[in-house]
């Protein structure tokens, strides 16, 4: 477990950021993940296995908050591929290093989102409704969320692309989530990644999560449609921008 105080303010930060996206602000969590990394230097995969936890009490205020809005639907269609697509990404996380995981997810993302905005500049409208897409969007979804619980950006583009409103959007994404990260538990204890220093780690971060969640549900009451799905667009190119450069540059 970290035991200088840097470490602490890192990883407080990733934790009210974890709040703000799960109940107001989805797309937040990226940075909040690379924070987390800053709080475990040197030891990264020991930083995605304590953040899980925070990631999952967060699930838990999103689905309380907006379950009532969940679309089931286009959930259950996708979570055969995510199943899929978490398996390249258990070889990936234990063979790859962390440069070329940012590196190809960060491209990744940027080219669906090269997708999503040819489908809204030229009015691909049927595109998302076609099985290749959705398997598309849910093998990304199912390869990022292991490697880093990076499945954000992708699933912010796969429910923007199908429309849904801003409550529909939140409902869904929060059982998607909540559904992903329990299934990653015994996966990430398994390979060590979960310790007891890291739980207790994550345990005296909960306050700072409770009070980004609490920040964020007043900031989704604040958001118009019209602003919120920019906003997880833009937040989603961000982060697979910060991804690239991170995979480049280190």
């Amino acid at each position: 477990m970290p035991d200088d105080l840097l470490s602490y303010v890192f990883g407080a930060l990733a934790a009210i950021l974890v709040g703000l996206s799960k109940t107001g602000v989805p797309g937040v969590s990226i940075p909040a993940i690379l924070m987390m990394t800053e709080a475990f230097a040197g030891n990264e995969k020991l930083s995605v296995g304590a953040i899980l936890p925070i990631l999952l009490a967060g699930d838990a205020f999103a689905v309380a908050c907006y379950r009532q809005h969940t679309q089931w639907d286009r959930l259950l269609r996708l979570l055969p591929y995510v199943v899929l697509g978490m398996i390249p990404g258990v070889y990936v996380l234990l063979n790859v290093d962390n440069r070329q995981f940012k590196l190809v997810l960060g491209i990744l993302v940027i080219v669906l989102m090269v997708i999503e905005g040819g489908r809204q500049r030229f009015g691909w409208k049927d595109m998302p409704h076609q099985w290749w897409f959705v398997a598309l969007m849910g093998l990304a979804a199912g390869f990022g969320t292991v490697v880093g619980n990076a499945a954000g950006p992708v699933m912010g583009i796969y429910l923007i692309s199908m429309g849904m409103l801003k409550a529909e959007f939140m409902g869904t994404w929060a059982w998607f989530f909540m559904i992903v990260n329990l299934s990653k538990l015994p996966l990430f204890g398994s390979l060590g990644m979960i310790t007891p220093e890291t739980l207790l780690f994550s345990l005296v971060l909960m306050p700072c999560l409770i009070l980004g969640a609490v920040i964020g549900k007043r900031l989704f009451l604040l958001i118009p449609q019209k602003v919120f799905d920019p906003l997880v667009l833009a937040l989603a190119l961000i982060a697979a921008m910060r991804m690239v450069a991170g995979g480049i540059w280190g």
